[in-house]
């Protein structure tokens, strides 16, 4: 977007509590944030004056658009700029994931007569969601338990109590039998799910006084039957307890975040404390943050977390406060139930929390080196084996792969991305916009590419890489060694990977070199030859959709090239500029011709 369109919303930004976006070039949500005045926080990025850190110095070189939303509060700006967030994933913010979809136990408190199921998806069904679980035979087991002591329901029947008879389930001693009346009613079922509830929240104490009472209550009305049937849940409750590995004392509900980091690999921890007793653990894991901050990182990570998590406990420990303590404590805690203490989130420094942090933190750098080591001789073999098949003069732990794409000559691009240590490298990835070179020529598009990449790199002083690996066949590898020529550094390894035959050809070598399917080595390769295909073809298909929106707005009369480049980096597509208000499109071409332009398209 122009400076000027850019100035022209900033004057216009409220002074509200809210969240704002910014946008790249193409439309694209890169950075969502929060603040109590909207306009203060959204105009310091524009302060040449005003000292920042490198993340916001490369976040201002690609602002080019922003979006605003007012709420009515900073904990609702919390909230949203959360859900943001997780919908966008803007390459600025934190963003949490897994690699799994841990299990949960849910219990339908919504039906009249509630069940226990195992699940992966977290609803707002009004359902109660226990876990995450890890290992899942930890929520399998629990579940067989519930069933076999506390006979809740597992089918989907209606409950009506008008069915003449009840199923196995009933006589085998694993359901109450509420689907008959006169077996079990609606206020026994409710005490059952009651018991059901403490046991799942790890309340052993308080489910065995309510199973002693019941079972002195049916002592005393000679339910002898009955009485043992309680007293053998007790029982279980108190072995279940023993099994359980009690690390702290006089702690209710407390959720322990810790993390490890090196460079831009992080591995973040979650134990999950219930009544004392460590009940689960959860594990996320970034490979490309380009900038980190702890507290920044903790405050978006705790953001997201809690966003969908069915439980909020009374206290949270961190290794160092987050950014908006504060906000986040009253937004926790306004989840809670009524009547339950404040949220709090503890940084501590001595006693026994101070070691439950550390030992999150021990498994946190274990689960590090778990994800990103584990592997790490498996690779440097292969990276071995690759010198050797190659007849390279030094490990190729740097690879570089470039690819070009086009359809028919038009809107040429080519790609590059990078695989350090045999682990790829996104945000060291670069797209290139082919300049010099009319129609469709592979050839020479891989000589203005790679004479541009490394003309920089030896401008910049950055790293050259051990293997440059070309998308083709012999004369994309020539091209791309006549450009290192020129340049003085074709010296590096240089090798081309030709689609369907799979041959690799390395510059220096007469014959190509043909590996079984099962290679290690031409996994490795095909691996980085596919992400740079992936890569410009993404990049192309972005090219040809800002043509085709231009090339319809070449058709409105009164848009020229100016108007035609503010309309394209304001919207960016056909289907935005359709979407669009006339007050929206009115700032940029005035309101006449923002009228022509909706009455054309």
């Amino acid at each position: 977007m122009g400076s000027e369109v850019l100035n022209a919303k900033l004057q216009l930004v409220p002074d509200k509590p809210g969240v704002y976006l910014f946008k790249d070039g193409a439309g694209k949500t890169i950075y969502i944030g929060k603040a109590k005045n909207l306009r203060n926080r959204v105009r310091s990025y524009f302060q040449s004056s005003r000292t920042v850190d490198t993340k916001t110095q490369v976040l201002r070189q690609h602002i080019s658009d922003l979006d605003y939303a007012t709420t009515d509060s900073e904990v609702e700006a919390l909230i949203l700029e959360s859900t943001l967030v997780k919908k966008h994933k803007p390459r600025f913010n934190v963003n949490l994931k897994d690699d799994k979809a841990f299990l949960h136990i849910k219990l339908t408190v919504q039906e009249p007569f509630p069940r226990v199921l195992l699940t992966r998806r977290i609803l707002n069904d009004g359902a109660l969601y226990f876990g995450p679980y890890l290992p899942a035979s930890l929520a399998r087991n629990t579940v067989k338990i519930i069933n076999r002591h506390f006979l809740l329901r597992t089918c989907d029947i209606k409950i009506d109590g008008k069915r003449d008879r009840p199923c196995l389930e009933y006589y085998i001693k694993r359901c109450l039998g509420p689907c008959v009346e006169g077996l079990c009613g609606a206020e026994e079922y409710r005490r059952a799910v009651q018991d059901v509830i403490l046991l799942l929240e790890g309340k052993n104490e308080e489910l065995i006084q309510s199973l002693s009472g019941k079972m002195r209550d049916a002592a005393e009305h000679q339910m002898f039957e009955a009485a043992a049937f309680y007293r053998d849940r007790i029982q279980m409750v108190k072995d279940l307890a023993e099994k359980q590995k009690m690390i702290m004392s006089g702690v209710a509900d407390v959720d322990i975040f810790a993390f490890h980091r090196q460079g831009g690999f992080v591995a973040l921890q979650l134990f999950t404390l219930r009544q004392g007793s460590v009940v689960g653990k959860r594990e996320f894991f970034w490979e490309d943050l380009e900038f980190f901050h702890p507290a920044q990182f903790l405050s978006d990570a705790l953001q997201q977390y809690y966003l969908s998590a069915p439980f909020i406990p009374s206290e949270i420990y961190v290794p160092v406060l987050p950014e908006d303590e504060d906000l986040i404590s009253e937004w926790l805690s306004g989840r809670r139930p009524a009547g339950r203490r404040r949220v709090r989130i503890l940084t501590p420094q001595r006693g026994e929390k101070a070691k439950l942090v550390r030992l999150v933190e021990d498994n946190a750098k274990a689960a590090f080196e778990t994800r990103f080591r584990v592997h790490k001789p498996e690779k440097q073999l292969v990276l071995e084996r690759l010198q050797k098949e190659l007849r390279l003069s030094e490990l190729p732990d740097r690879i570089e792969a470039f690819d070009i794409s086009n359809i028919q000559g038009a809107e040429t691009v080519a790609s590059m991305v990078v695989c350090v240590g045999g682990m790829m490298q996104p945000s060291e990835y670069r797209k290139f916009r082919i300049r010099t070179v009319a129609g469709s020529n592979d050839f020479a598009s891989i000589y203005e590419a790679v004479r541009r990449r490394y003309t920089r790199v030896i401008d910049e002083g950055g790293p050259l890489p051990s293997l440059i690996l070309i998308d083709g066949g012999k004369g994309q590898l020539h091209s791309a060694y006549q450009a290192l020529g020129e340049l003085g550094i074709d010296d590096r390894g240089l090798a081309s990977i030709a689609k369907r035959e799979e041959l690799i050809f390395v510059e220096g070598q007469e014959e190509p070199i043909r590996f079984d399917g099962s290679s290690a080595v031409l996994h490795l390769l095909q691996e980085v030859r596919d992400e740079a295909h992936r890569f410009a073809v993404t990049y192309h298909r972005k090219r040809r959709s800002i043509r085709d929106f231009a090339s319809e707005l070449d058709e409105i009369p009164g848009v020229g090239e100016r108007r035609r480049r503010l309309l394209l980096k304001t919207f960016g597509s056909v289907k935005r500029i359709k979407e669009a208000g006339i007050d929206e499109l009115v700032p940029i071409v005035g309101e006449k011709l923002a009228r022509t332009i909706k009455d054309r398209l």
